[in-house]
C-alpha cells in the first residue's frame, strides 16, 4: 500500500465519519423536535411517539459525540455505539411511521440507521 493510499482511505474514513455524525444530528433535532409537538398527557400511543423521540435524539446525540471525538473509543467500541443507533433509529421509524405528520422524522431516523450501517461497514 502506497501513502497516497493509505491517505486516501483515510480521507474517506473522516468522510464516512462526518457523514454519520451528521446524520445522527440531524436525527437527533427531527427526534427532539417530533418530541416536543406531542401532547404530553395524550393518549398511549402519542407517549410512545414522545418516548420514543427523546429516546432516539438522546442516543443519535451521543453517537455523534462519540464520532466527534478524537481520542474516543476503540473501533469496537465505536461499532457497538454505531449498532446501538442504528437499533434504536429503527425502531424510532417505525413508531413515528404510525403517528400522522411525524414523516420526515420517520425519514430522518431511517437515513441515520443508514449512515450508522454504512459506518459500520468500513470498520470490518
Amino acid at each position: 500500500m502506497t501513502q497516497t493510499t493509505s491517505q486516501q482511505e483515510l480521507f474517506q474514513f473522516l468522510e464516512d465519519r462526518f457523514a454519520c455524525a451528521q446524520a445522527c444530528t440531524e436525527c437527533a433535532r427531527a427526534c427532539a423536535l417530533r418530541a416536543s409537538l406531542v401532547d404530553p398527557d395524550g393518549t398511549e400511543e402519542q407517549e410512545l411517539v414522545r418516548r420514543k423521540g427523546i429516546m432516539c435524539a438522546e442516543v443519535c446525540d451521543a453517537t455523534c459525540r462519540v464520532l466527534s471525538e478524537q481520542n474516543g473509543l476503540d473501533e469496537d467500541g465505536i461499532r457497538v455505539q454505531l449498532e446501538w443507533c442504528r437499533s434504536v433509529c429503527l425502531e424510532c421509524a417505525h413508531v413515528f411511521d404510525r403517528h400522522p405528520g411525524a414523516e420526515d422524522s420517520a425519514k430522518a431516523c431511517r437515513e441515520c440507521a443508514q449512515a450508522c450501517s454504512d459506518f459500520i461497514a468500513t470498520l470490518v
